[in-house]
């Protein structure tokens, strides 16, 4: 029986077949953080054994385990550990950090390579992992998205979408767009070179998250991006989770 990956993000609900130690072909849909329905829930495939990673609210975590334990044999939920495979995480309290940046470090420590490493979702998350799989911590902002939002439920003539990067905006859409899409940049290109002086040595940077796309064409070239990180994190943590956990 086949085994299946699941991502249950704070807006986006993702799956895949577990291929090897990698993620196979994705299905996705966007949720409201706490109304994603028993029904379709119940559309997801069937196999032996479910590995699942979630950050959502702790309700709509519980309705989806509950399902997938009628259609799997065995359900496996990932939690963060100081250490796990060659990952070495900096949180003094390990499940303090995200499960979705802990496994995003599992897949981007495929590398060997020092690597920043920027998730751009609901929220903003930055952290920097060298070659030999320490972490040494991160940040946590508001993303692009959630700064229109914010800014649109204090002012409601400031749209929540809308406009075009551009370094000195004539517009107010654009000056939205550019503003909030400037800020993460900045961040993660302050990080980055932050990350070059405390490692005294070139540092990758790779994005992931629905986000992402929009800031590439501002970052330098040298950007890497790899949309199914955290899954691919999972696939990583589904196949070393025998040994680790004997």
């Amino acid at each position: 029986m086949s085994d299946w990956l699941f991502d249950l993000g704070n807006s986006r609900f993702k799956y895949a077949p577990l291929l090897g130690d990698r993620a196979g072909e994705v299905q996705a849909w966007t949720h409201g953080a706490e109304d994603l329905r028993g029904e379709a829930l119940r559309t997801l495939p069937q196999g032996g054994t479910a590995y699942v990673a979630s950050v959502a609210a702790a309700g709509l975590t519980a309705t989806m385990l509950e399902i997938l334990r009628m259609r799997f044999q065995h359900v496996h939920v990932a939690r963060t550990e100081a250490a796990f495979a060659d990952v070495r995480i900096a949180y003094a309290t390990p499940a303090r950090f995200g499960v979705d940046r802990f496994l995003a470090l599992l897949a981007a420590a495929r590398t060997q390579r020092h690597v920043l490493v920027a998730g751009v979702g609901t929220a903003l998350t930055i952290d920097l992992l060298d070659a030999h799989g320490q972490h040494h911590g991160g940040r946590i902002a508001a993303s692009p998205t959630t700064m229109r939002e914010a800014l649109h439920a204090r002012a409601a003539q400031l749209p929540a979408s809308g406009g075009h990067y551009r370094e000195f905006a004539d517009d107010t859409d654009d000056a939205l767009a550019s503003g909030c899409d400037g800020a993460a940049i900045a961040l993660i290109e302050r990080s980055r070179e932050q990350a070059r002086q405390r490692l005294q040595a070139p540092v990758d940077l790779l994005l992931h998250g629905g986000g992402a796309p929009a800031l590439l064409p501002q970052l330098p070239a040298d950007a890497g991006h790899q949309p199914l990180l955290v899954l691919d994190g999972l696939a990583r943590w589904a196949v070393h989770l025998p040994t680790a956990t004997g």
